[in-house]
Parts: C-alpha cells; sequence; structure tokens
C-alpha cells in the first residue's frame, strides 16, 4: 500500500518510520526543498494547491492524509474527487479553524472559554467590555507553538492588536485560571471503533510544548474521553486526532483539537503498545487498531532550536532519540527524547537529567 502524505515535517518522516515495517510505501507533498520525511519516500515538492501535483499524488497512491492542518481544507476537497482521503475535508475546515472549533465545541455540550469572533478593531474593543481581562486575542487559522496569538493583560495591550495580528479574522478568548495542561489522543477507524491513549501533562514555555508526561489512572481521563468521542462522532473522523483541555476546579474546559498526529503523543513510540503514528496509519488504512496500553512509565521531552550532543542523550538509562534531520534554527522543534521507567520516580529524574543536556 502506498499512503499519499500533505506535508513532508517530522510527522510526516515519523509516520513513515511507522509504516514501513507494515509494508507501506510513502509520497510526501511539500513545497520546502530540505522537507525532512523526503527521504523516506517520494518527494513531490509542490504548493498545497497545485491540482497539477495533486493529481499526480492522487494517480500514485491508495489514499492520503495529512501531518498538520495548515493544508488548505480546499485541498483535501479537491483530493476527494480522486482518491480517499482522511481525516475528511469538513474535519479539517472545522480544526483548522478556530471559531469553527469553539462553535462545535458549544454545540456539543463541551465546557470552553468565554470566546467571540473578531473581524475588526472594534469587534475586539466591544468583546473585551463584554469578556474582560485578561484574555487571548488568536488568528482562526494557521496560529502555532505561540504564533499567531497575543495576551491581553491590559487595555493599552488591546489598543492597534487587531492590525498587529495582520487584520485576519482572530478569536477572542477568556484567560483561563487552570491547574493544569492535559490532552488526550484518540483514534477512530473508519468503521468507528474509537480507542484512547492516558491523558497526558502538558508543560508549555513561549507557547511551545516542552515536556510531556503520560498519566496512570488520570481522575479526569473517563471525561476527557467523553468529549473526544463527541467531537469523533460528529466529524465521522478516521484517524488520530489530539485534544487540548485544561484542567479547572476539577474538570476541563476544551482549548482546542488537531486533526493529526500530535507532539504531546510522541511519547507513544515507545511508551505504548501501539503508537499514535501506527494507529493513524491503521485507521486511515481500514486495519485493525492497536492497543493504546501504556508500557511502563513514560516522558517525552522536545528539543528546540538544537539537539543536544547524541552520545550524551543516549547515554542516559531507557532515553530514545528521535532527532529530525532539520537545520539547527531558534525556536524551531528539531527533536525529541522519550525517556521510559518502571516508576515515576525514576522518571522524573530521568526527565531531569535530559533538561540537564537541553540547558547545558
Amino acid at each position: 500500500m502506498k499512503i499519499g502524505v500533505i506535508g513532508g515535517g517530522q510527522l510526516g518522516r515519523m509516520l513513515a518510520l511507522a509504516g514501513t515495517p507494515l509494508g507501506m510505501n510513502f509520497a510526501f507533498l511539500d513545497p520546502a526543498p530540505d522537507a525532512c520525511a523526503a527521504s523516506l519516500g517520494e518527494h513531490l515538492r509542490a504548493d498545497y494547491g497545485d491540482q497539477d501535483h495533486l493529481r499526480q499524488l492522487a494517480d500514485e497512491v491508495d489514499l492520503v492524509t495529512f501531518e498538520f492542518e495548515s493544508v488548505p481544507a480546499e485541498t483535501v476537497a479537491f483530493l476527494s474527487q480522486f482518491v480517499p482521503v482522511y481525516p475528511s475535508a469538513e474535519a479539517l475546515r472545522i480544526a483548522r479553524d478556530r471559531w469553527f472549533e469553539k462553535s462545535m465545541f458549544k454545540d456539543l455540550g463541551i465546557p470552553t472559554p468565554a470566546f467571540a469572533d473578531i473581524q475588526s478593531q472594534a469587534d475586539l474593543d466591544a468583546a473585551v467590555a463584554s469578556i474582560g481581562l485578561p484574555a487571548v486575542l488568536k488568528t482562526r487559522t494557521l496560529g502555532y507553538d505561540g504564533k499567531g496569538q497575543k495576551v491581553l493583560r491590559t487595555a493599552a495591550d488591546v489598543v492597534g492588536t487587531f492590525a498587529e495580528l495582520g487584520s485576519v479574522p482572530c478569536l477572542l478568548e477568556g484567560f483561563v485560571s487552570f491547574t493544569g495542561e492535559v490532552s488526550l489522543i484518540a483514534v477512530r477507524a473508519r468503521d468507528g471503533e474509537t480507542r484512547f491513549y492516558p491523558l497526558v501533562h502538558n508543560t508549555h514555555e513561549s507557547g511551545i510544548l516542552r515536556l510531556s508526561v503520560a498519566s496512570s489512572e488520570h481522575p479526569l481521563q473517563a471525561l476527557a474521553e467523553d468529549y473526544a468521542g463527541r467531537v469523533l462522532k460528529q466529524l465521522d473522523y478516521v484517524g488520530v486526532l489530539a485534544f487540548e483541555f485544561f484542567e479547572v476546579d476539577g474538570g476541563l474546559k476544551a482549548n482546542e483539537i488537531a486533526p493529526r498526529v500530535h507532539n504531546s503523543g510522541h511519547w507513544t513510540i515507545e511508551g505504548a503498545e501501539c503508537s499514535q503514528f501506527e494507529n493513524h496509519l491503521r485507521a486511515v488504512a481500514g486495519l485493525p487498531l492497536g492497543s493504546t496500553a501504556k508500557v511502563g512509565e513514560s516522558a517525552m521531552l522536545n528539543f528546540i532550536g538544537e539537539v543536544p550532543p547524541v552520545d550524551k542523550v543516549i547515554s542516559i538509562d531507557d532515553c530514545h532519540l528521535h532527532h529530525y534531520g532539520k537545520a539547527f534554527k531558534v525556536g524551531r522543534k528539531v527533536g525529541h527524547a522519550t525517556v521510559r521507567s518502571a516508576d515515576m520516580a525514576t522518571l522524573q529524574a530521568q526527565v531531569k537529567q535530559v533538561e540537564a543536556l537541553i540547558k547545558a
């Protein structure tokens, strides 16, 4: 089976690494000349809206998926005329737009921060007066890793902010005073079978994920699965979906979903019976889903900007390095490490060892 992937970054790379043992081959459509997944399959270098190359991709593969939500929904809709594409164009259309996303949560009875659609500075002024400060203004599409957003704490922060974010459609969200950030990785097969990985505790710095620790018997696991299940059913979703939540007053408030394999699920490569990457491929290919059970205790640490010396990383007991082969650049995710242990105390010590290398 040959899988087409829109996007050739590290997520596409890890999909190929998971699918190769299953006898799958890959073709990546990505405009970047140095797409890091290119060495693991055919590389069609083209823009995501290039219909000639999209048609070429459709003709060469059995099905198509995508590695990130910056892909235009129109691209997926076009491809769907010629080849099966999972997740669907409609799922992508909603998940990539924060207004559509939050409106869906509200319709499904999933708690969210207060929010408002912002089309102008006047809309922003009115929404701030209603929702209050502090608040967060985010572009409706394309923002990630802290990009395309601004925290508004005072009235002075509001002045001119719509133009500062590019005068594009935005979403204003009330600031959430949370006790923790967690994410749930879910996978749904073509026939509707759904499985969930354990909730993950996430730590961010400057809007970028730094550390994910898989939980054991989290008290909010069932609630998170309920909320995610509503979304998966609503979207008739196929593949892996990540759902980020805020822990608030003993419950959960929805932050956002990602219609793809997700950074906070990287620990599953070594820390679960079947990784998020393999399970995504199983789901879109119509294969049986794999077990989402944990294998011991696991944590994932991102390498931002540069990867520490390889010998020092892998000298840490049960530490697994994933180097993306990308050029080092400030603020760029260039690799990660997963540490695994039989107990949480040992895992915490391993995490500190990796963190020391990051800060060195």
